[in-house]
């Protein structure tokens, strides 16, 4: 009983922001907010969204980028008060939930193709 009343709390903090709709494939920027020392500042992170996992407050989206050759993937709550903004860069046109398939490719072959 307690655990559910604690989560509508958690939910009603988080629930303010707007999160814009997207799907795997879409190319997407994340503004987090990141704690260094004693101060804050906000990273970007700009990837395509590999997968989106889950349901309610415990809603988890991934997001892949390649830095110098090398596939950096980070997993982001979605509801998470750490996150400030997430923008929409490019909408992808896939055909499966899980684009596992990116990891082992390179180069172009990485890209997704753009929705019309």
């Amino acid at each position: 009983m307690t655990k559910k009343v604690k989560e509508k709390k958690k939910e009603k903090k988080t629930e303010k922001k707007e999160i814009p709709d997207f799907n795997p494939g879409d190319t997407v920027q994340v503004f987090v907010q990141i704690q260094e020392g004693g101060k804050t500042r906000v990273q970007r992170f700009q990837g395509t969204v590999i997968k989106k996992k889950g349901g309610g407050i415990s809603k988890t989206f991934t997001v892949r980028k390649v830095t110098q050759g090398i596939g950096i993937e980070r997993i982001f709550p979605l509801k998470s008060p750490n996150i400030e903004e997430i923008k929409i860069i490019r909408r992808g046109k896939t055909r499966r939930a899980k684009l596992y398939y990116l990891r082992e490719r390179k180069g172009k072959k990485a890209k997704v193709k753009e929705a019309r």
